[in-house]
């Protein structure tokens, strides 16, 4: 049986539950307040025998990993591993292969831990770091805030570090495993990575240190130096302050990314702490996925210059992709937040934070300010690259919305967007609502409850048939297990669909249905079949109008067998 099946089994969503909120049972399930939201009649629904929960007030919803995750604010991985420590469910035998791995990387938490108390000493009982305490004087930081961050100050020294780490008989060989330490580039001799530097310490999401970035006060180039790529430290998996600021995000239901550490302290000493950095490196899609998991809502406030504008405008797609509301907040005269909130204040601020620009607004002005977009030929290319950032969203509702926003912004009439690459509106219906059609929903819950089912309803289907659907990214996991012969199970569709769309699938699952067939199932396929048709439809329908303004008797003479082609295939599934 598979790991993460073992686990589910062995654990008990009620018992875990109980440790957030109180539950009492009403019929064959338990309820309570919800740990989610503050509420005073209880809408939290636990089932014990799905081993699923769902909130009916906010609408959170998932199994006992997602539940363990939002709480704990663990990885799956994490999440995974302390359920089956605490329900005794033997790791698999690959953790246990090479414990030399787990052992460096205790070593290292443990090194890291040491170098911050060494760091933060320095700090304030150093003559030395009276340099770094007076840098963050001087932006304004007051000692609450230096505290809450856990600052440091790198002394300016050669060896000082790796002098404290040889006098308990660490050897530097860890250290530049850590990236502590590093040899030089003429002699060879290893020395301190950080020098001359006020530290900030880099936390994981569980609060435990994995890295370091400092800022010089001696002048030293570059101004800013991060730890590099250790056993313990990805550049591109990691948030600076997220271990601080998920609370406040997921009560904002907005995170506010800026690029450094110092932005971030500003803004924090500002009061506002739903903040986390990137650390100037670009944006990655898995940093987006762990904004994801506590926030709806992306505000992005990169430095106002033209290589902060650029980054923000890389930054966008990435979060329309996971299909979050992206803002871009412009502050004038090329400054960025810690600049701005020192010379301007906080209510000033906050104030911008109200005048914030839609994310795709932003975009097709980055794309048009280097166009001539008097030129056609510019035009066109521009509003070809937009629509191709568009068709990445996930919600077919919001891709119609962002094609007529686009369409009135670029002055290019909506349905020429869609013919670009066949973006087509979506129907009048469910999804509007954000809900999936009757079809895909029952679909969902026959292939979850029986999997022995799938090799009929898959028999004469591919995963052409979802393309679309808003639950495409679902049954794209279910039939990618049915291809390699695994299972799968609603564990499996963690991070690989967005938090909305994993609690609609959860209440799909609430529901009371009876058992699910073949036919049933098949049933369903029709349908959807009927429906991406009936679009089809639309769409050569559409493109026959264009044909006859323009003129156009070759193009006009193969849509109208498309057409006729298209309509046999609709009146064969009735």
């Amino acid at each position: 049986m598979e790991l993460i099946e073992q686990v589910r089994q062995a654990s008990s969503i009620v018992e875990i539950a109980s440790q957030y909120t109180s539950l009492k049972r009403r019929g064959r399930k338990w309820v309570g307040l919800c740990p989610f939201h503050t509420e005073k009649t209880p809408s939290f629904t636990v089932d014990e025998e799905k081993q699923l929960y769902h909130c009916f007030g906010c609408g959170a919803g998932g199994d006992i990993f997602s539940l363990v995750m939002e709480r704990e604010n663990l990885t799956f991985p994490e999440a995974l591993k302390s359920l089956a420590e605490r329900y005794h469910v033997p790791l698999p035998a690959r953790q246990q292969i090479r414990p030399e791995v787990l052992k460096l990387e205790e070593k290292l938490f443990k090194v890291n831990e040491l170098a911050l108390g060494y760091f933060r000493k320095n700090l304030v009982a150093t003559a030395e770091g009276k340099k770094g305490l007076d840098y963050l004087k001087k932006r304004g930081l007051a000692d609450e805030t230096i505290e809450a961050l856990k600052i440091g100050y790198a002394l300016n020294a050669w060896t000082a570090l790796i002098d404290f780490f040889k006098s308990r008989d660490v050897p530097v060989s860890v250290l530049e495993k850590g990236g502590l330490a590093l040899p030089g580039s003429r002699t060879g001799e290893y020395r301190d990575r950080f020098r001359g530097r006020v530290i900030f310490p880099i936390f994981s999401l569980t609060g435990r240190i994995v890295a370091f970035g400092g800022r010089t006060v001696v002048g030293a180039e570059p101004k800013y130096l991060n730890s590099p790529e250790t056993p313990l430290y990805s550049k591109g998996k990691l948030l600076y302050g997220l271990n601080l600021a998920k609370d406040a995000i997921r009560e904002e239901g907005t995170a506010i990314l800026v690029e450094g550490y110092t932005d971030l302290s500003s803004l924090y000493q500002a009061g506002i702490r739903n903040v986390v950095a990137s650390l100037g490196t670009a944006l990655t899609s898995w940093q987006v996925g762990q904004v994801m998991r506590f926030a709806s809502r992306l505000l992005v406030n990169y430095d106002g210059d033209p290589a902060g504008r650029t980054a923000a405008a890389r930054a966008v797609p990435l979060g329309l992709e996971k299909g979050l509301n992206v803002d871009v907040l412009l502050l004038p005269d090329g400054l960025d937040p810690d600049a701005y909130l020192r010379k301007h204040g906080r209510d000033r601020y906050v104030g911008l934070m109200k005048k914030t620009v839609p994310g795709l607004d932003f975009l097709i002005d980055h794309l048009a300010a280097g166009a001539r977009m008097d030129i056609p030929e510019e035009k066109g290319k521009v509003a070809r690259a937009v629509v191709r950032e568009i068709e990445k969203a996930p919600d077919p509702v919001a891709r119609n919305e962002y094609l007529r926003r686009a369409s009135s912004k670029l002055g290019v009439p909506e349905d020429l967007l869609r013919n670009i690459v066949g973006v087509r509106a979506p129907d009048k219906g469910p999804e509007e609502a954000g809900l999936f059609c009757p079809a895909e929903k029952r679909l969902f819950q026959i292939l979850m409850t029986d999997p022995s089912l799938a090799p009929d309803v898959f028999a004469d289907c591919g995963e052409e048939i979802f393309l679309g659907l808003r639950t495409e990214p679902a049954f794209r996991y279910i039939l990618g297990c049915f291809k390699r012969d695994a299972d799968w199970s609603f564990p499996g569709l963690q991070g690989k669909v967005t938090p909305a769309l994993l609690a609609q699938l959860t209440r799909a699952l609430f529901e009371k249905t009876s058992g699910g067939s073949v036919e049933e199932a098949q049933e369903c396929l029709r349908s959807l079949r009927k429906v991406q048709l009936q679009n089809r439809l639309k769409d050569i329908q559409a493109k026959i109008a264009r044909s006859e303004r323009n003129g156009e008797k070759e193009e006009l003479l193969a849509l109208l067998y498309q057409k006729q082609d298209v309509t046999k295939q609709i009146l064969s599934l009735r």
